[in-house]
């Protein structure tokens, strides 16, 4: 493994980008990392039984996705919000009619707020299928699958040096320098402390099998580090 200012760095087979995978995400549990961002962090992680172009693509387009609307997390439809406003119109010209002026401007101005939400979730959804379209075809074939949130930078990619065996490249970087200096000590006790972290799929059968897409044994999800 190679430590720099941009992180965490270790080039070799998909066994070892896993097994780096799995101290890091070891480290930052023992420094008391928790929270959304770590799951998110361990979920896309590159696991022994998955492939770079198929699973981790797929969880890479997935993270780099536009974000839920408002409209959205509220389960509404683009069409239940444009009704709502429509409702809220009709009640401002109600208002009106009234002479409440104040109740007029107050439900014209909630339609005004369900519209520009209909049309926050619309564009929103046009916008992902643009979205991973493009990353799916395009992206993927021209930069590293990617992770980034505020707890974690990091990128792997296949090597193209023409090795005779198939080799990754994996990168992880940690945003906060004070956990990042916690997760560098931590990855050397590791070094001085674990003989073999096990991963559940070997390395050697795992390596061809991630790279070329051939079907991979069958494995449990997690592995476990230890001391032979």
């Amino acid at each position: 493994m190679e430590e720099s200012v941009s992180g965490f760095k270790i080039r070799g087979s998909w066994g070892d980008v896993v097994e780096h995978g799995e101290r890091i995400t070891r480290a930052l549990r023992d420094a008391g990392v928790e929270g959304e961002a770590f799951e998110q962090w361990d979920e896309w992680r590159p696991k022994a039984h998955e492939r770079l172009g198929e699973d981790v693509n797929e969880k890479t387009a997935a993270q780099a996705s536009v974000g839920e609307g408002e409209g959205e997390k509220a389960g509404k439809e683009p069409n239940e919000d444009l009704q709502t406003a429509g409702e809220k119109l009709s009640e401002s010209y109600q208002k009106v009619d009234e002479g409440d002026n104040d109740g007029a401007v107050e439900r014209w101005s909630e339609s005004i707020g369900y519209v520009a939400r209909a049309a926050d979730s619309a564009g929103r959804r046009a916008l992902r299928k643009v979205e991973d379209t493009v990353y799916r075809k395009v992206m993927t074939q021209l930069a590293p699958y990617y992770f980034d949130n505020e707890l974690i930078s990091a990128n792997i990619q296949k090597s193209h040096r023409g090795e005779e065996e198939v080799t990754f490249i994996f990168e992880v970087n940690i945003n906060d320098d004070e956990l990042k200096s916690a997760v560098s000590t931590r990855l050397g006790e590791y070094d001085d402390t674990v003989d073999r972290w096990h991963v559940d799929v070997e390395k050697e059968t795992t390596n061809a099998e991630a790279a070329e897409g051939v079907e991979p044994p069958t494995s449990k999800p997690e592995s476990n580090p230890g001391t032979n």
